[in-house]
């Protein structure tokens, strides 16, 4: 806080009812994070039944589980955080997520390729509208210093969902022997909890706890969050470390499921609990255990959050290609205890950190853009490179070696992620002078 500008968070944090409201807030939107990422773990777990009753390749499952909903995500994606930016927060996440889990529900009803395809489309156009608005609500709840600690917190929402999405449809396909059953249980609830989202969670004063009050600002152009984003060479470093971890943590879990059953002959419902209980356990305690650290008054400077992600990357890429290097079940599993935690304890201090050098008329924009990059690395790029390997191999080594080998080449690109976590340390003075002084006319910003 600048010197002679009003401290507008602490009025408001000492006073215990909007305290309560604010991370009402949180939990909220972290279980709508966990729904949103339970209807894409769903799609892993039963992935291997849908390739064989629909007769698909390992490129061909890919394209339709993972490349038809992220197409039009990243399409829809933009448009929707430019509305956001401008308009109610909080109508946008409860109606996106009413449509995606509609959709979800409906993709247990589809009797083929084609129907499966445009219900999947569905998906991704409803998604597309849940978590840069949700971020953006919650920075505007609590001040710069709490956010990474904040954010932590509701990513939670991810290993909730991956339990969800694994375990919990591993039983609903175990017992209702049907891979469409578990759409349906997890679809149905969402819509429920989207009417619920309308009527519980108020959209907050956009900027509040800025140094500058932006409420009434008009909100930035795409072009205008393009131009900031790509001189924020900070954040620019940070998305591309979140994108490269998606591409490496997200992409290895995507295709690890279809890896247990072919490898290790296990069952839908066996291979889901099994790794249900490491995202479940693992990845809550390693989020929590981040949250608690990031709250300590030490680690309020960005710096030490972007060093202990490149450190926590850069050890778990080891063990991340023993996993698939290894034909023990038991070592396997071991060194997914270690991997998991990493793939999602990264999200809520990456998140912290790339809204913390946007101002609030880019936020949503800014975080729409950052998931674009996201997705295309962890729906396109990985299931379909993964897939094409395992297929162009399958004829010499066997569909259960051929995966195992595009596995383990995926899993080294975990050192890339942890190098731009240790690059982007080096302009965080003069970008967040930038923010600092953004919307000043008489503010001279330093180039980094």
């Amino acid at each position: 806080m600048t010197s002679g500008t009003p401290n507008l968070a602490q009025p408001e944090l000492a006073q215990p009812a909007l305290a309560r409201a604010r991370w009402y807030v949180v939990i909220v939107l972290g279980l709508v994070y966990a729904l949103n990422i339970a209807d894409r773990y769903v799609v892993s777990t039963v992935l291997e039944p849908i390739r064989k009753e629909f007769h698909l390749s390992d490129t061909g499952v890919a394209w339709l589980t993972g490349v038809a909903l992220a197409f039009f995500y990243i399409s829809v994606g933009l448009p929707i955080a430019k509305v956001a930016d401008r308009t109610n927060r909080r109508n946008i996440v409860a109606g996106a997520m009413i449509v995606w889990s509609a959709m979800t529900a409906l993709l247990g009803l589809t009797q083929n390729y084609w129907q499966f395809l445009v219900a999947r489309i569905g998906v991704g156009i409803g998604e597309a509208g849940g978590t840069p608005p949700s971020t953006s609500i919650i920075a505007d709840n609590f001040p710069r210093g709490r956010r990474a600690f904040v954010l932590t917190i509701y990513a939670l929402g991810l290993p909730l969902g991956a339990w969800l999405g694994s375990t919990v449809a591993g039983w609903v396909v175990d017992y209702f022997h049907s891979w469409r059953a578990a759409f349906i249980a997890l679809g149905i609830p969402g819509v429920i909890f989207g009417i619920l989202i309308l009527l519980t969670v108020r959209e907050p004063v956009r900027g509040r706890f800025e140094y500058i009050n932006e409420s009434s600002a008009p909100a930035a152009t795409f072009v205008e969050t393009c131009n900031f984003l790509w001189t924020q060479r900070s954040a620019w470093h940070i998305n591309a470390a979140g994108t490269v971890i998606c591409l490496w943590g997200w992409g290895l879990l995507w295709w690890t499921q279809t890896y247990f059953e072919r490898e290790y002959g296990l069952t839908t419902a066996q291979a889901g609990e099994r790794l249900g209980t490491i995202y479940f356990w693992a990845g809550s305690g390693a989020t929590i255990a981040t949250g608690l650290i990031l709250a300590h008054p030490s680690m309020q400077d960005p710096k030490r959050a972007a060093w202990m992600l490149a450190g926590l990357v850069t050890f778990s890429t080891i063990p991340s290609f023993i996993a698939y290097h290894t034909h023990s079940l038991g070592v396997a599993t071991a060194m997914l205890w270690l991997v998991v935690p990493t793939a999602y304890l990264y999200v809520g201090p990456t998140m912290a950190l790339l809204l913390n050098f946007l101002p609030p008329s880019m936020r949503a924009q800014g975080m729409a853009i950052s998931l674009l990059t996201a997705n295309v690395a962890n729906l396109i790029i990985a299931p379909s490179i993964v897939g094409w390997i395992s297929d162009a191999l399958a004829g010499r080594m066997g569909n259960a070696e051929s995966l195992r080998y595009a596995l383990m080449a995926l899993s080294l690109t975990g050192f890339w992620a942890a190098y731009h976590y240790w690059t982007s340390v080096r302009s965080y003075t003069a970008d967040d002078a930038r923010v600092r002084n953004f919307g000043k006319p008489d503010a001279t910003i330093t180039e980094p």
